[in-house]
């Protein structure tokens, strides 16, 4: 059976699946990438995740997969297939391109890891038949995924779509980024899970706790609920002043608490709406999923190209996937 390598990598853990040419996630399993132990533990992690995965494929299907896509966190230069930088896994200029098809023999294609969930978001899932669309997932941080005609739009130099460092709130949190007021230090799933975690006094606490609390109607979750979705709002608006999309496709852990995020954010950015459109603003359909099937596809169009690396399109047709044959090996 025909078939590729898909891998989602994380600051904590990575996310595999061997994907067939149809879209089908064939076989899923998980690992740590091990990142307490220092950036070239992780790449080695990765290389030996990969050849375990070709190995399994070769020896479950009886063929060798033809093609490896990955996805990954922080800056990436896809044309060149290298990792430029990533502070949570502490590696700079990491060839891992080439480091994958050295070990594996089979053509690479890289990505970033929220483009490349916006590509299967855009082919497959939400933005399945949306001309513009913005892919905006909350976890940690918040990064964003532009759909333009079908494309993934990189940026002149790989960083479009950094819709987590617009300043929302001028002189405010300090940033990792090094500036102040960022969109993320307010509407991320880490800062309201901080701000929670502040407010109720239970250091245990995150987002989802917030979340039920502020549907159990505690006036403290809720205010600290506002002041997230006020932030998202006001990042959003300027997105859209931007970029006009048809739709905004939310995802992350922040999603996840459904119509508690998704009422108020819908009357937020309405309210806030002058001379603009107003797009649709919907959750993302694929989870945590989402990354693997867009490596999977990367790793398809790499073949249909010639073994070129490709630019993280997201053509209007393609096949839905049907999961199956999950084995993951370690929850992360």
């Amino acid at each position: 059976m025909r078939h590729v390598i898909a891998l989602d990598v994380g600051g904590t853990g990575m996310k595999a699946a061997l994907v067939g040419a149809d879209g089908a996630l064939l076989h899923e399993a998980r690992r740590r990438t091990g990142r307490e132990r220092g950036a070239d533990a992780v790449i080695e992690s990765i290389l030996d995740f990969a050849a375990e995965l070709c190995a399994y494929g070769e020896e479950k299907y009886g063929q060798r997969a033809e093609a490896a896509g990955v996805a990954i966190p922080g800056i990436v230069d896809t044309e060149r297939g290298i990792a430029l930088f990533a502070a949570n896994l502490g590696w700079e200029n990491v060839p891992l391109r080439d480091l994958l098809h050295e070990r594996l023999g089979i053509p690479v294609a890289l990505g970033h890891d929220v483009r490349t969930g916006g590509l299967a978001e855009g082919r497959i899932g939400a933005g399945k038949g949306a001309d513009r669309f913005l892919f905006l997932p909350l976890g940690t941080g918040i990064a964003g995924a532009i759909g333009i005609n079908g494309v993934i739009e990189p940026g002149a130099h790989g960083s479009a779509g950094e819709i987590g460092h617009i300043v929302v709130r001028p002189g405010g949190i300090s940033c990792g980024c090094r500036q102040s007021g960022c969109l993320e230090r307010y509407a991320s799933a880490s800062a309201v899970t901080q701000a929670w975690a502040e407010a109720s006094g239970d250091p245990e606490a995150d987002a989802a706790d917030c979340a039920k609390a502020v549907e159990s109607g505690d006036p403290r979750a809720a205010e600290v609920w506002q002041h997230a979705i006020d932030a998202l709002a006001d990042g959003l608006v300027t997105a859209v002043t931007l970029l006009d999309p048809r739709t905004l496709i939310i995802g992350g852990g922040l999603a996840e608490a459904g119509e508690t995020l998704f009422t108020p954010l819908r009357a937020a950015v309405e309210k806030r709406i002058t001379f603009q459109s107003l797009p649709a603003i919907v959750p993302a359909a694929l989870g945590d999923t989402a990354g693997r099937l867009g490596a999977g596809l990367l790793a398809w169009d790499l073949l249909e190209a010639g073994d070129r690396v490709p630019a993280q399109s997201a053509p209007q047709s393609a096949p839905e996937s049907a999961p199956h044959d999950s084995t993951p090996e370690v929850t992360t």
